[in-house]
């Protein structure tokens, strides 16, 4: 027999043989007295202990489990134990619904939780920033109503979720956020959003890179091709055969100089591509370049050379590398400049200890809203002007792609009909100063022709 049944039994028991005593002793009345007491005593005794089960039940989850005695400390005690357990298993569960939250929150993609209508039972914080929710007054509210945006509330409310769909952020205008929904527990749904803007402006920078590059080799080969089939088809003049045999000539290179351009771009952008570092002087790098310009130019702008203290310094780089983003920015300098105007190369040491090439132009100045464009490639503030002066539309990609390898920046200042300053700043843990072993600025074979400026001059 079960231990909690003969304790419950051991107390009536002992009143009915107790009654049958005193019965038996003094007289059936009295035996019947004594066992109707008794029975009552039993009965009140097991009622309160019912109470005090009921009023617990009726208590807050975590309320002690009420003491109790005879049977009854048997029932208290296999229910406290079972409290304890179940208090056990709340607590790993709460563990992993927290750990589950911490996961969630920690994810950079969106998480919005759903019900069937679409209200909103819960969000992470990336959802919440993605869809521009406050989930102290959102909670239970349709995210349709609150995202309004067409596609979505359309594919929210199709159904269809087999596939993922591209909607603006609701909070940042710009921002692209790729969309899908999945089941999520019994009726619940889960709205998971990923930002994808740079993917998608890489995606875009593709596509406009192939239709740049086919436009642009598209010209000068049907230009080309033209010549070539008029120079089979007909007869003509030893001067006009000559003619056309220039402009081929003329758009061959072209074509070779975007390809040169384009095989830049991919070896500066290879991994297996590391940068060959040495240390050299500033000032011939300088001389060369302004002898370069003075070629390019044939004689139609003023150059001008400013050496600063270049003849104390020496850069720590690829000097090809960096020679050739100085001489872009020179090349330029000199198409977008008319004729009669003044181009000027320079070095300065920056006050952090870096150093800076510029090249200053009195051209036609570039807007506002062109100059953080001018670096991606094929990008052209006037497209036909540029086609016109030559230019390949990569030259600033080269600068920008030589700066990266070198942890330097290019800084542009620039207003229309005003000119333009482009800057090569180079960090200081690539600039040193020695007076030592160097020639000075005055021994240096500077062209007169070239407007050279010697320092504090």
């Amino acid at each position: 027999m079960k231990p909690a049944l003969l304790a419950g039994l051991a107390v009536p028991v002992a009143v009915l043989a107790l009654a049958l005593a005193v019965g038996a002793l003094i007289g059936p009345w009295s035996g019947f007295a004594l066992l109707a007491v008794g029975a009552g005593a039993v009965i009140g005794f097991h009622l309160v202990n019912v109470q005090r089960l009921a009023d617990w039940s009726a208590a807050a989850l975590d309320a002690p489990v009420p003491e109790g005695r005879g049977p009854w400390k048997t029932a208290f005690s296999a229910l406290y134990r079972r409290v304890r357990v179940r208090a056990g298993y709340q607590r790993e569960l709460s563990q992993t619904i927290e750990r589950f939250r911490s996961a969630a929150e920690a994810i950079p993609d969106g998480m919005v939780v759903i019900d069937p209508a679409s209200r909103i039972r819960w969000a992470n914080a990336a959802g919440v920033a993605q869809f521009g929710l406050e989930l102290a007054t959102d909670l239970g509210q349709p995210l349709g109503n609150l995202v309004r945006q067409p596609e979505f509330v359309r594919y929210l409310e199709a159904g269809d979720f087999s596939d993922s769909i591209m909607v603006d952020s609701h909070r940042s205008p710009g921002v692209m956020l790729q969309v899908q929904i999945v089941p999520f527990g019994v009726e619940e749904q889960l709205v998971l959003s990923r930002d994808v803007t740079r993917l998608e402006a890489v995606s875009r920078m593709r596509r406009d890179f192939i239709a740049n590059i086919s436009h642009e080799l598209k010209t000068p080969l049907t230009v080309v091709s033209g010549f070539i089939e008029t120079l089979q088809d007909l007869d003509l003049e030893p001067r006009q055969r000559q003619r056309f045999l220039q402009l081929m000539h003329e758009q061959a290179k072209s074509m070779q100089r975007l390809v040169d351009d384009l095989l830049t771009l991919s070896a500066l952008e290879s991994e297996q591509n590391a940068l060959q570092e040495t240390v050299f002087p500033v000032t011939p790098l300088l001389l060369e370049r302004a002898v370069d310009a003075r070629a390019l130019s044939a004689g139609q702008h003023v150059i001008e050379l400013d050496l600063g203290d270049a003849a104390t310094v020496s850069v720590s780089g690829n000097r090809d590398e960096l020679a050739s983003a100085v001489g872009n920015l020179v090349s330029n300098a000199i198409r977008y400049t008319p004729a009669g105007g003044t181009i000027r190369l320079a070095w300065h040491t920056t006050v952090e200890g870096g150093g800076a090439f510029s090249v200053t132009d009195s051209g036609i100045g570039i807007a506002p809203e062109h100059i953080p464009r001018l670096t991606e490639r094929f990008y052209r503030v006037d497209r036909s002007r540029s086609r016109a002066t030559g230019g390949t539309g990569l030259g600033l990609a080269i600068v920008k792609h030589v700066l990266l390898r070198h942890q330097a920046e290019l800084d542009v200042v620039s207003e229309p009909g005003q000119g333009s300053v482009f800057s090569v700043l180079l960090p200081a843990r690539r600039v040193t100063r020695s007076g030592e072993g160097m020639p000075t600025a005055a021994a240096l074979p500077v062209n007169a022709e070239l407007g050279t400026r010697e320092p504090g001059a």
